[in-house]
């Protein structure tokens, strides 16, 4: 892992500029679906049997028609910060919008506005979630349906924003945001491209499903995953903050204050999904009548991931795997086959990048962000072996400090700051559920070293040297169970008898 493939299209420069120009300048136009969910884990997939029960049908067939990218992974694994990165190609500290409170900075740019100057139509539909909850149209989108905030599963008094006038929610926001979607769909003509963009609500907490899919996995036998234990072989030096999240609103002890359990939990995130799975189907559909099918770039994808239980924790936040790592399916048999496997490790800074180059607009320079295309397309071009992640302490959910990561193709390096408590190293490799905290072996020791100092290379070539702070905003959920065990110990890495060096 070098300075180098660590910094991405920043200095990479799309590997080979004068080629991907020339490449750029002959490509067809071509039509781009991108279906945007939330929350969804990287492996709540039915093809990747995290849970027996869990069925995901068209995007399974996303994948064995077209493309499986199973190293998918967001730059901050936050509502607000991961969808500005897809629509900027930046980190959350180049683009500023660090937590879902933070407003969007004025002349911010995103790459449907790209698209527009090329030549397409632009529909977004669904969860915008940036700058505190507006439901505005914004730069880049002939069409736009949206709501506030998180907005609901069910209809609700604040309803819809379609084309900036407020419009009541009628239905089930997952079929709704679909219908609207493939109507605009329908509305357009053969002879212009165009770039679709669904951002689902689902799967958002507080898990809502469909009615028809209602008590689908209520007798489903859930398995809770062994990093779940709190001690033991799954929990070796675990740090002192992750222990104490337990008890809290984001831990399996006091699980959003009611303590429910997990395998509820996830039953019900499970059969919201059901309804997204379905909506992709009704989109294969469509394109299908429309003779499109097999000439759109399809992508689906997660804005984060969601631990259910892992480390003791549920939620999103940390740079944990079920945390950082998402779903990512790809599917244009004009352009790449059936069964494509993608192995390199691939992040929602790169849609932006990956799009533009589809539709063959040159990206702008300087940003982080690669075009994945020649991935999907099996071609070896030099590629980063490391990805930068960072979360911000929220005061709103206090218990998840600020860490920056490298993830490696082997080893992850995650470094905390403001808490007084132990970083993390695992190798993936020998470790990939994260069971063991290698930050204190000797024999890693070289290690821990030169991925701090590639960390902090990174984070001073991009302008990452800094922690922001913003007024107080927000309710907090601060609170924790009088009743549930004890604070965790101090770290014994960091603890020194008195009179010993």
């Amino acid at each position: 892992m070098d300075r180098r493939t660590l910094l991405g299209g920043a200095l990479l420069a799309g590997v080979g500029s004068a080629g991907l120009a020339r490449a750029q300048q002959s490509a067809k136009r071509r039509n781009i679906l991108f279906i945007l969910s939330d929350d969804h884990r990287f492996d709540a997939l039915g093809f990747m049997q995290v849970q027996k029960f869990l069925e995901t049908p068209n995007m399974d067939r996303l994948a064995h028609e077209g493309a499986h990218l199973k190293n998918a992974f967001v730059t901050t694994a936050l509502c607000s910060p991961s969808r500005a990165s897809i629509l900027t190609g930046k980190y959350a500290h180049q683009h500023k919008i660090v937590d879902n409170n933070t407003p969007m900075q004025p002349g911010m740019e995103f790459f449907p506005q790209y698209l527009q100057k090329a030549g397409y139509k632009t529909g977004f539909f669904g969860k915008w979630h940036m700058g505190n909850g507006g439901d505005e149209p914004q730069a880049g989108f002939d069409k736009w349906v949206s709501f506030r905030g998180q907005g609901n599963y069910l209809p609700a008094p604040a309803g819809l924003n379609v084309d900036g006038k407020k419009v009541p929610q009628k239905g089930y926001i997952t079929d709704e945001l679909t219908d609207y979607a493939v109507e605009w769909l329908n509305a357009r003509s053969k002879t212009e491209p165009w770039f679709l963009y669904l951002s689902h609500k689902a799967v958002h907490s507080a898990f809502i499903p469909a009615d028809r899919h209602k008590g689908k996995y209520k007798d489903a036998v859930f398995t809770p995953p062994a990093t779940m234990d709190a001690t033991g072989d799954m929990a070796r030096n675990r740090p002192m903050w992750v222990q104490n999240q337990r008890n809290s609103f984001h831990g399996v002890d006091f699980s959003y204050y009611e303590g429910k359990p997990i395998g509820e939990i996830f039953k019900t995130y499970a059969e919201t999904l059901l309804a997204v799975d379905e909506s992709i189907g009704r989109l294969l559909e469509t394109l299908k009548q429309r003779g499109e099918l097999d000439s759109t770039l399809i992508v689906y994808m997660g804005d984060n991931g969601f631990a259910f239980g892992e480390h003791g924790l549920i939620d999103k936040r940390t740079a944990y795997e079920e945390s950082m790592r998402v779903p990512m399916l790809a599917r244009c048999p004009e352009l790449f086959p059936g069964g494509t496997v993608v192995k390199e490790v691939v992040a929602n800074i790169d849609i932006m990048p990956t799009f533009l180059q589809t539709a063959g607009v040159e990206s702008p320079k300087g940003i982080p962000g690669l075009s994945f295309l020649p991935l999907l397309q099996g071609k070896k071009l030099e590629w980063r072996d490391g990805l930068l992640y960072e979360y911000y302490w929220e005061r709103n959910f206090p218990m998840t400090p600020t860490m920056h990561a490298l993830r490696g193709a082997k080893f992850k390096y995650i470094h905390y700051y403001g808490i007084w408590d132990i970083d993390e190293l695992y190798d993936l490799d020998e470790d990939p559920h994260e069971t063991n905290n290698l930050i204190s072996n000797e024999k890693y020791k070289d290690v821990v070293q030169r991925m701090n100092k590639q960390l902090f290379d990174v984070m001073q070539d991009t302008g990452a040297m800094s922690i922001p702070l913003f007024r107080d905003s927000g309710g907090q959920s601060n609170r924790r169970n009088p009743n549930s065990p004890a604070p965790a110990p101090f770290p014994s890495d960091l603890t020194k008898p008195v009179g010993k060096p």
